[in-house]
């Protein structure tokens, strides 16, 4: 008697992974081959205990060939071929009537019939479900309740009780399954769903990438367009003006017939000159920083601390931290100038006796800070320009803010001063 009530798995369980999907397409292909093997050996030794007539036997050796071509022409038509197809209904009839007809001669054919518990749910509709495992059940009860067909009352309760314990088997294996694969769906929905989630959230941060850059160069085109603006106003009134100035003064030189007033007007015209003469080299120096063409702007800062601390007598420091990098031109030049104005601050009004200056490198973003020891201000009632001519805070923040950068001022009254700015690093285009 064999008992092969095994676990019935009805539904497509290849979705577990490629692992379980390997190990289950190695079952379907020489699982019908190996319980048919199984089955014809068992049988084979227990023809005789069985009282099994020699036409019996030669019927099962025709079947078991029967199923063994039957085997091998499935697997050829089987290739490609997805789901239940008309094909696939007929290979599943005609090995489960092979498998009943074996069984009905010899109990232990049943092995060829248990292998209908697994791949029912791949070969046959879902109306064609639940018949075809009855089928293999009241096979394989049959089997085990000592061959078909019953013997008397007895053989029959035997049978029909193997035969619900079977199907109650069946249907708690199936229902199983039926879960595992509703699971199995709900899982590969929500990885799905975190794939769009991830691809919708990296195409955000490109976007906002590629959004900060285009900020960042529409600030620095504003930066440039604000500094062309400030000097054309500049020239206007400091050089326009000079010259204006220098040549009413030779026309009332020339037309004037007293030597002595000629000369005091040329006197008059060349201080214009000398004037206007400085203007344009400070212009020309704010727009074309050359302290930058050497070393870039450690060392140009390092030089203009060292000379300004020779002119004012202060003491003076200055270091770098960090990993120094090339520093794109606009970033560099809005450093150093916030820099010669708050030292050129510091010596007018500070009266330091100590100033400290620091290039920070970090990460993404550079830090200049100004430090002095000197007699501080109220930052707030500081007017935005300076009486020298300069720009103040109010100008060094702007050129900070043209870069997309910014500044901070720490004084108060005899507490000295810290001025700090920080730009974005922007590396120097090759």
């Amino acid at each position: 008697m064999a008992d092969t009530g095994a676990m019935p798995h009805v539904t497509d369980v290849t979705r577990n992974g490629p692992g379980v999907e390997q190990r289950w397409a190695l079952f379907y292909r020489w699982g019908p081959y190996v319980l048919l093997g199984t089955g014809t050996v068992l049988a084979a030794f227990t023809a005789a205990p069985l009282g099994m007539s020699r036409a019996e036997v030669y019927a099962c050796g025709v079947l078991v060939v029967a199923a063994l071509v039957l085997q091998l022409w499935w697997e050829r038509a089987s290739r490609g071929a997805e789901g239940p197809t008309r094909t696939s209904t007929v290979y599943f009839a005609v090995r489960m009537a092979i498998g009943f007809a074996l069984t009905w001669m010899n109990p232990l054919f049943a092995f060829q019939v248990a292998v209908n518990y697994w791949d029912t749910g791949r070969l046959l509709p879902k109306r064609l479900v639940v018949p075809g495992l009855l089928a293999a059940a009241a096979t394989v009860a049959g089997s085990q309740s000592g061959g078909l067909p019953p013997d008397g009352p007895t053989g029959w309760l035997v049978f029909l009780g193997l035969m619900a314990v079977n199907l109650g088997l069946l249907l708690l294996f199936s229902h199983l399954a039926c879960l595992e694969e509703d699971r199995a769906r709900t899982q590969a929905a929500t990885i799905a769903e975190l794939e769009r989630t991830n691809t919708a959230l990296q195409q955000a941060l490109d976007e906002n990438a590629a959004l900060h850059s285009q900020l960042l160069v529409q600030a620095r085109e504003a930066g440039v367009a604000d500094e062309r603006r400030r000097l054309a106003a500049e020239i206007h009134d400091t050089l326009a003006q000079g010259l204006t100035g220098i040549i009413a003064q030779l026309q009332v030189a020339a037309s004037t017939p007293d030597p002595a007033a000629g000369r005091d007007r040329l006197d008059r015209a060349l201080a214009l000159a000398r004037e206007s003469l400085g203007e344009a080299r400070r212009s020309v120096h704010n727009l074309a920083p050359v302290a930058l063409a050497d070393g870039g702007l450690p060392g140009a800062l390092r030089r203009t601390v060292v000379e300004w601390g020779e002119r004012s007598g202060v003491r003076t420091e200055f270091t770098v931290t960090g990993t120094a990098e090339p520093l794109h031109d606009e970033m560099a030049a809005t450093l150093l100038r916030i820099a010669q104005e708050a030292l050129a601050n510091t010596a007018r009004h500070a009266g330091a006796s100590r100033t400290g200056v620091t290039l920070s490198f970090m990460g993404d973003e550079v830090t200049l800070d100004i430090r002095d020891d000197g007699q501080g201000f109220d930052p707030l009632a500081v007017p935005a320009h300076t009486s020298a001519g300069g720009f103040g805070l109010d100008g060094m923040r702007a050129r900070a803010e043209r870069v997309a950068g910014s500044l901070t001022v720490e004084s108060e009254p005899r507490g000295g001063t810290a001025v700090s700015a920080r730009v974005p690093l922007v590396r120097h285009d090759p």
